[in-house]
């Protein structure tokens, strides 16, 4: 208990130095005991909605040329023509999450059922994946799979981005999968501990 509580102040720690979602301040003045939410944020994200005695006069009257509709589009116009080099970038694309994934298992000396175990992963889903080469995971599959190849930092960017996401510092989520990265720690029970501590949707559960 005690190592957890001292797991989960690390991590709020790390979130206070790197989390810049639009709860960020509040993140960082609760760790203060004197701290108290001022009045003016509560409700702020609430919109306020004028009552009559309080609705702005009109300044002026619609005129008939406002309500006049927009000029169509002049026949014969033609859509901006795609660049001529397309369909040669189109034949030159990086590896897919696919092709990576299985070259990583490869370089990692792992066998397919360890790495899918590892990651919480089972066996169709990681079927489905190696029988795919344009298959994109979700991103808490993707992160479990980093996880499972005990990745570095930039390796599980660069993984993270063969299938179309990023870890950002505007979302708790990432924060806190970033800290367990670059902490070395690769339990997922541990980040998923983590997560619910934080409010946050767990791994492949």
């Amino acid at each position: 208990m005690l190592f957890k509580k001292r797991l989960f102040a690390d991590i709020a720690a790390y979130l206070r130095l790197h989390y810049t979602g639009d709860d960020a301040p509040v993140l960082q003045a609760a760790q203060s005991s004197s701290y108290s939410a001022p009045k003016s944020a509560v409700g702020a994200n609430r919109r306020a909605i004028p009552t009559a005695d309080k609705m702005p006069a009109p300044t002026e009257e619609l005129t008939d040329e406002r309500l006049l509709p927009e000029e169509p589009t002049p026949v014969g116009y033609a859509l901006p023509q795609a660049p001529a080099d397309l369909a040669d970038r189109l034949r030159t694309l990086d590896e897919s999450f696919q092709q990576a994934l299985l070259r990583l298992i490869d370089e990692s000396g792992m066998k397919d059922s360890e790495c899918y175990k590892r990651a919480g992963v089972d066996r169709k889903l990681f079927s489905k994946i190696r029988s795919n080469p344009d298959y994109r995971p979700s991103k808490p599959t993707a992160i479990a799979f980093a996880f499972a190849l005990r990745l570095s930092l930039d390796e599980t960017t660069d993984l993270l981005r063969k299938a179309g996401f990023a870890l950002s510092h505007s979302s708790k989520f990432d924060v806190i999968v970033e800290y367990f990265i670059v902490s070395g720690r690769y339990d997922l029970n541990a980040l998923n501990e983590a997560l619910y501590e934080f409010d946050q949707p767990l791994i492949n559960v």
